[in-house]
């Protein structure tokens, strides 16, 4: 039988012809995911970064500042926020010009991939702000008039928005924000007061969208209000950090400040599920921006691996450093395999919804750890160099104090990697765990423990059906053994997966 495929697609080199420093689509290997509006889209985007970003980018980070100009610029461009509603956007076309019914997740995760080539993050950060990630709710849950009041602003430059999520006592921890909106009597306005810490973009925002407490503890008291930050009682300072110089790290104090009811974003209370369904859109941004950011110092390392000379002969006439290099891009490659599956599941169901929350989760877990790696093998390539501030390592110099955020930003890679394992146990079928049958003990009591969770104690509920887990092994069922009882209900259920899911427990 003949394997030779017919009608195969030629691909025209692309990019850095140098093995690895490109995906594989670009030069080398032919895929299904990517037609000719996907190259034209590159095509744009990288153009765009080489004249108007690149070079500009050291300079702009060491100031710590991206002009206004340049952000102006970037907003028109129509970079800034591709899937912004076609409605809103004015007469700015979609990059490549592709035509908005045909814009798809893969030229998304062409545009996150390309702008992992602004090689500072911080640049990246100081042109677009914390739009990305700070417009979505309004987008997916806020009214007309609220879409009518702030989108078009967005490709003009005129309004910008950040994520107000982190504070000072709490980053992962968001069931337990401590940032208080207290509504008028006559319902008109919000009186906010509280902090935001490490909030991208907000020194220079026009808007935050901001998680806040407007009813009791946990999860069930937390709204979203759009907060003006040129409203009175709003203050803001920017945060030194090792990295990022230019992303505009910012401290945001809330201070009596009266936010319109019409603000709000959404139903009152329902905001918490309003921010999760954000975070998977978020972490898979950033897992393709560190697969970019370690193919850069693979870039790099291979040049110089092959112009350097030591003991009378390239480095890569060494095996070792052959070694590190086809072990850098084999964690690539794969990687990246992994997102492009990721985005074909979503591409093909529409939604980026909870059952991709697990491999989201893992693919960003993953992609830190690769950073990590090709970073340090990187580094070990260049010597000095790797360490010096300009010169042939400065892309992978600047990525060693910029990878951290990216690792713990969205999520830290050990409240993500738990929350993976649970969302697998709670999606799993019937049996699927294989887990001996439970005894009946865990009959008897379990759905006791799920009817008395709103009634105890959080923390004394979580102890008591740990405790049943390990002597019954019922933790290891997920919801449809629960259901398969007959005496618990969607509700119960629901209940009891809150509980187990909450990272505050």
């Amino acid at each position: 039988m003949s394997t030779k495929a017919k009608n195969v697609p030629v691909v025209e080199p692309y990019g850095n012809p140098a093995p690895f420093a490109e995906p594989a689509w670009y030069n080398t290997l032919a895929s299904p995911y990517y037609d000719e509006s996907h190259r034209r889209v590159r095509d744009y985007v990288r153009k765009y970064i080489e004249e108007h970003i690149a070079p500009n980018i050291q300079e702009w980070e060491e100031k710590g500042h991206v002009p206004d100009e340049a952000r102006v610029h970037f907003a028109k461009s129509g970079l800034a926020f591709p899937e912004l509603p076609r409605e809103y956007a004015g007469d700015v076309p979609l990059p490549g010009n592709v035509p908005a019914e045909k814009w798809d997740i893969f030229h998304s995760l062409v545009v996150s991939y390309e702008a992992s080539r602004i090689w500072a993050a911080g640049v990246s950060v100081g042109l677009n702000g914390g739009t990305t990630i700070g417009v979505p709710p309004v987008i997916h849950h806020g009214t007309e008039e609220q879409k009518r009041w702030w989108l078009p602003g967005l490709v003009t430059g005129k309004t910008s928005f950040c994520l107000g999520c982190t504070e000072p006592t709490g980053g992962s921890d968001l069931a337990n924000l401590k940032t208080t909106a207290t509504k008028s009597d006559d319902g008109t306005y919000y009186t906010v007061n509280g902090h935001k810490k490490w909030i991208s973009g907000a020194i220079r925002a026009s808007h935050m969208t901001t998680a806040v407490r407007t009813g009791g503890p946990g999860i069930k008291g937390i709204s979203v209000l759009v907060i003006p930050l040129d409203l009175p009682g709003v203050s803001r300072r920017k945060i030194s950090n090792s990295g990022w110089n230019a992303g505009d790290s910012t401290w945001v104090t809330l201070d009596n400040v009266k936010v319109p009811a019409n603000h709000l974003i959404g139903q009152e209370n329902a905001g918490f599920q309003y921010i999760m369904t954000n975070f998977n859109k978020e972490r898979f941004i950033l897992a393709v921006l560190m697969n970019g950011q370690a193919r850069i110092c693979l870039e790099d390392a291979w040049a110089y691996a092959t112009d350097r000379h030591t003991f009378g002969k390239p480095l890569m006439y060494h095996q070792i450093i052959r070694h590190k290099l086809i072990t850098m891009a084999r964690y690539i490659e794969s990687h990246w395999a992994w997102l492009e599956q990721i985005a074909y599941h979503a591409h093909t169901t529409g939604s980026m919804g909870t059952e991709l929350a697990s491999r989201i989760a893992m693919a960003k877990i993953h992609g830190g750890r690769l950073l990590e790696l090709a970073n340090r093998e990187a580094q070990q390539i260049f010597g000095g160099a790797g360490y010096q501030r300009g010169g042939v390592g400065a892309r992978v110099e600047q990525i060693s104090r910029d990878l951290r955020v990216n690792i713990v930003g969205g999520g830290s890679e050990e409240i993500i990697t738990d929350l993976a394992v649970r969302q697998e146990i709670g999606a799993a079928p019937q049996g699927a765990n294989a887990a001996p049958q439970p005894h009946d003990l865990a009959y008897s009591f379990f759905p006791m423990f799920v009817r008395l969770a709103p009634r105890t104690n959080q923390r004394s509920f979580h102890r008591s059906v740990r405790h049943l887990e390990l002597q019954t092994g019922a933790g290891r069922y997920g919801r449809a053994w629960l259901l398969s009882l007959e005496v618990v209900g969607e509700k119960e259920v629901d209940t009891l997966n809150t509980f187990l899911r909450d990272p505050a427990l």
